[in-house]
């Protein structure tokens, strides 16, 4: 079934390309509207295009895109734009007819994460065929997610073109430093400390890029659920690898974490919990952690620090909340 959604929502995409292919979809000289399904893709729009576009996100924070249905507002907003942009790879699973309609009606559809090789994509554990749509946790992969941001836009907006191309490299450039902070302070955690254990298994690419084994209570998606093997399981390992810190996320109940703190005390283990991450949202609007940036700097500050590594206290560029 998910195979088959994947197939239709590309052959609608299809159409829709192939529909507007050759037309000039200029933005008429006044700021055109982009919604965005998550935090993140919504924080490559603005970066991307600036004052030439109203950015707005259908999910805000604590939200988890992977149980999200989308409201009739939800429909009305996203038939009202002149772009709609989506992060892909089925991370917006149950948004899939709506995204179908708004594609096949000749809105202008796009999935940030279509500039990526197979290469750089990680296999699903969850739907065989499907790859992990987690890709914003590596930074260095998201820059691609920038590169087709711009195209989009440009594709849309061609007067705009140079404002989006020094935009997107502008931004790009902050996430290069991004992942330079987190390479240097994640390194200095120990090697036998390199063990990330989370409510749901959204931190793969970021395992792949910063030498993590990342471990997920839950699947790649948050319908899966954990049994009580998958919590004895985890407990065997703490206890093994005598890992001293687990972590809840934003969007994630931390009821099953505390179950892993729970059973490895049982075992004469102490583990604690290192940390709220931000996995499938980032933090509230308005604040540091409400951008991408904020997002991945929060995270990596947070686990450097609570597996034993060294990491300024207020983060990448000291705006962390404390």
């Amino acid at each position: 079934m998910v195979k088959q959604l994947a197939v239709w929502l590309a052959i609608a995409f299809a159409w829709s390309l192939a529909a507007s292919s050759g037309a000039d979809a200029s933005a008429g000289g006044r700021p055109y509207r982009i919604v965005a399904t998550t935090g993140m893709v919504a924080d490559l729009a603005v970066a991307v295009a600036g004052d030439r576009a109203e950015v707005s996100t259908l999910m805000g924070p604590g939200v988890d895109p992977h149980l999200y249905s989308p409201t009739r507002s939800d429909v009305r907003r996203l038939m009202d734009a002149d772009v709609i942009l989506y992060n892909g790879l089925l991370l917006e699973g149950k948004m899939t007819d709506t995204l179908v309609r708004a594609a096949t009606s000749g809105k202008k559809v796009h999935a940030v994460t279509e500039a990526l090789a197979e290469e750089h994509l990680l296999d699903s554990e969850s739907y065989e065929g499907l790859y992990d749509p987690h890709v914003w946790m590596d930074p260095a992969a998201w820059i691609r997610a920038v590169d087709a941001t711009r195209e989009a836009l440009a594709a849309f907006d061609p007067a705009g073109a140079g404002v989006y191309a020094a935009n997107a490299e502008a931004y790009a450039s902050t996430l290069r430093e991004l992942d330079a902070y987190s390479q240097r302070v994640l390194g200095t955690v120990p090697e036998g400390s390199r063990a990330l254990v989370t409510a749901h298994d959204a931190f793969g690419y970021f395992g792949r890029r910063y030498g993590f084994e990342v471990v997920g209570i839950q699947g790649i998606s948050t319908e899966s659920e954990a049994g009580v093997r998958d919590i004895e399981r985890l407990v065997d390992l703490l206890v093994d690898r005598r890992i001293g810190a687990v972590f809840v996320e934003s969007t994630v109940s931390q009821r099953n974490v505390e179950a892993l703190v729970v059973g490895a005390r049982a075992r004469g283990h102490e583990v604690r919990i290192g940390g709220e991450l931000y996995s499938d949202a980032m933090g509230d609007a308005g604040t540091y952690e409400g951008t991408y940036v904020g997002m991945i700097d929060h995270n990596v500050t947070t686990i450097a620090r609570a597996l034993g590594g060294t990491a300024p206290e207020s983060g990448m560029q000291g705006r962390l909340s404390k």
